[in-house]
């Protein structure tokens, strides 16, 4: 069994719909023990050596009106990046990758990071290998700052409202680095598509 642990919730998402998206999940990828941590316990958690770790979490704790309150510190960030180099598999999954220190440890990590979203739309996502359609989800439109060259993108993500990339990965040290923007709403979450697709890319992280 592989041993992942997971950071999930936040202001704009309810931790529950994403526990239970990730749980079937995992399910599907099989051979996954999941379990769930609080922010203020991920640095001991890491001292576990888990095999791997999601986040779903942004880093403001409160919402838009209030003054930033970040949860990462640059001392989290060291340890994140330690835990990859030495062999971990990170998976920055949606707000994964939003509100981090574009300059910080973690998001030269991600070699990637969330710039802005529209309203809810219509997105169809495609692979980047072939063109080939994956799945179309109402979902917020993620539009992303990644460093192509130093990644490799295999999801790319089309709406009314432009073209975006919207999943990569590449090896950090001797670990495995994986991001990926959908999904936001709990319909789209749990949909039998992109179940599929997050079950794979588990399976893929964690090879």
């Amino acid at each position: 069994m592989k041993k992942v642990i997971a950071l999930v919730g936040d202001y704009w998402h309810a931790g529950e719909m994403i526990r239970e998206a990730l749980g079937q999940a995992a399910e599907s990828a099989g051979c996954i023990a999941l379990s769930f941590a609080e922010h203020g316990e991920l640095a001991d958690r890491l001292k576990e050596r888990p095999d791997a770790v999601v986040l779903f979490k942004q880093n403001p704790l409160n919402g838009p009106q209030e003054p930033f309150e970040p949860w990462m510190s640059p001392e989290i960030e060291a340890a994140i990046a330690g835990y990859v180099k030495d062999g971990g598999r990170w998976l920055a999954w949606h707000t994964g990758m939003a509100g981090y220190d574009k300059d910080g440890a973690y998001v030269d990590m991600l070699r990637g990071r969330f710039l802005h979203h529209p309203k809810m739309n219509d997105v169809t996502y495609t692979r980047a290998s072939d063109g080939a359609e994956v799945m179309t989800l109402f979902d917020e439109h993620y539009f992303v700052e990644v460093e192509e060259s130093r990644t490799n993108v295999f999801l790319r993500s089309r709406s009314a409202d432009g073209e975006s990339l919207a999943g990569w990965e590449h090896d950090y040290g001797a670990g495995k680095v994986c991001c990926l923007t959908p999904a936001h709403a709990r319909e789209a979450l749990l949909d039998p598509k992109f179940q599929a697709f997050l079950a794979e890319r588990l399976r893929l992280l964690l090879a």
